[in-house]
């Protein structure tokens, strides 16, 4: 690029050179000494390939590019951000470590996760750091001497070329905040804090692999959107992308079949009427992500659990687990739903959002894309009169959508999730897509696999 730059100077020099030109009957006619400047002659330019507005629009593009370079170089070496994982223990001497802070989801310990992860995120959000913090997790509790300790995982966003310096620079932080006795938190003993150099120990791990470090920090189920926006499954509008990152589709022949839920590392929820054609495991596959043609992950499946009361002529025990054939890595657009301990209870009237690839109307297309749907809870006793569905609706099932019919789950849909937010946007599995008739008919809402009714049947057959 250079060369080519020095081409052109060289170009617009000789171009703009001037040389005189003498005819013959002009040049003198004996060989003596002539003052050029005293002879008349014919001013020319010598010939130049180059146009000089060529030149000057060339020489402008090269001298771009040139900027465009530099411009990415200092791009790349200053201001691109990378992620880095801080990793460590903290003691936390006012609470006293409890078997149920190591049940998941429990409400100790979700209690006292989200208050240790409030006060990191204020210690960063208040400080010259935080354009480069990005979040905390609590990777789990474990009991000490004089009280608790906690094994917390943070991640920054740094430079490359300041990396070392922002690094020290979160340690002070971290340091000169958790010895602050002027902190508001460490006023109201319900709250824990987390004390100084001598009760933590926190350092960077550059040989943390990134993904187990994601892994880690999307490892908690029931992370997904805040509140999506409402669209329909038939009829309706694409999911946003990550909206429900558990959701995933259960093919045959690379055929989109049925939905399912993850679960676990290694466990999808599903409905057990989906493999009444295929039982045979290893003719499945398992797609991840909102699109079916560009899946962000495929998985075979190693087996299906097909709940033991199931029979193909009934809408009773319509429930199935499968394992996957090895564990995915968690992420932020592939994380896992929570399941509701037993005595969950939804009222009438609650909304809940169906998703799925089912049918956009009764025998329409499938879509390549997520859909989704808010409805509502219907009560069993609505759902039992003689108009509805007259006394089909078992405790084992939960009714939702409205009486009015338009949204509803569809043809496709079934076995995909019926999910609730509660308790800080954390997202549940309430129910299974089922069955139904007709696809948003009036006076037929959708029926659901009630999850609580079979809570402690996933747990034998998942350890889940």
């Amino acid at each position: 690029m250079f060369s080519v730059y020095l081409y052109l100077v060289e170009c617009l020099i000789s171009c703009s050179a001037y040389t005189l030109e003498y005819s013959e009957a002009q040049w003198p006619a004996n060989n003596v000494n002539v003052n050029v400047n005293a002879r008349p002659g014919i001013l020319d330019r010598r010939k130049c390939s180059w146009k000089p507005w060529m030149v000057a629009l060339t020489t402008t593009s090269v001298l771009l590019a040139l900027s465009i370079i530099i411009g990415l170089l200092v791009y790349f070496l200053v201001y691109e951000q990378k992620s880095h994982y801080y990793q460590g223990s903290f003691r936390i001497p006012s609470i006293t470590y409890s078997p149920d802070l190591s049940i998941e989801q429990s409400r100790h310990q979700t209690s006292l996760k989200q208050k240790l992860i409030n006060e990191i995120d204020m210690i960063f959000q208040r400080s010259s750091l935080k354009y480069h913090y990005v979040k905390s997790h609590v990777v789990n509790f474990r009991p000490s001497n004089d009280g608790l300790k906690a094994d917390i995982l943070i991640k920054f966003q740094f430079p490359h070329n300041n990396v070392g310096t922002l690094k020290k620079q979160a340690d002070s932080i971290l340091y000169k905040k958790l010895q602050s006795t002027q902190s508001s938190l460490k006023r109201d003993i319900s709250l824990p804090h987390l004390r100084g150099k001598k009760d933590y120990f926190f350092s960077f791990h550059n040989k943390i692999n990134a993904a187990q470090a994601e892994n880690i920090l999307n490892s908690d189920c029931g992370l997904g959107m805040e509140y999506p926006p409402t669209a329909r499954i038939a009829d309706g509008k694409p999911a946003e992308k990550a909206s429900w990152p558990w959701q995933s589709s259960l093919q045959v022949d690379g055929i989109h079949l049925c939905g399912a839920s993850l679960i676990g590392s290694q466990w999808l929820l599903t409905s057990a009427h989906c493999f009444d054609t295929y039982k045979n495991p290893k003719l499945w596959t398992v797609s991840f992500g909102t699109t079916l043609s560009h899946p962000l992950m495929t998985r075979k499946i190693a087996s299906i659990i097909i709940h033991e009361n199931y029979a193909s002529h009934k809408h009773d025990d319509d429930i199935a687990v499968v394992k996957l054939s090895s564990p995915i890595l968690f992420s932020e657009n592939l994380r896992r739903v929570c399941l509701p301990d037993a005595t969950f209870q939804v009222l009438p009237k609650s909304k809940v959002f169906v998703t799925g690839w089912g049918a956009l109307k009764a025998n329409g297309p499938f879509p390549n894309s997520l859909q989704e749907v808010e409805i509502e809870i219907i009560s069993n006793d609505v759902c039992n009169q003689v108009n509805v569905y007259g006394g089909a609706v078992s405790s084992a099932m939960i009714c939702a959508g409205f009486l009015t019919g338009k949204l509803d789950a569809c043809e496709g849909d079934s076995g995909g999730p019926l999910v609730i937010s509660h308790d800080r946007n954390i997202w549940y599995l309430l129910g299974i897509v089922s069955w139904g008739i007709d696809c948003g008919k009036e006076n037929k809402p959708g029926i659901y696999t009630r999850v609580t009714h079979y809570r402690n049947w996933i747990k034998s057959k998942t350890n889940i």
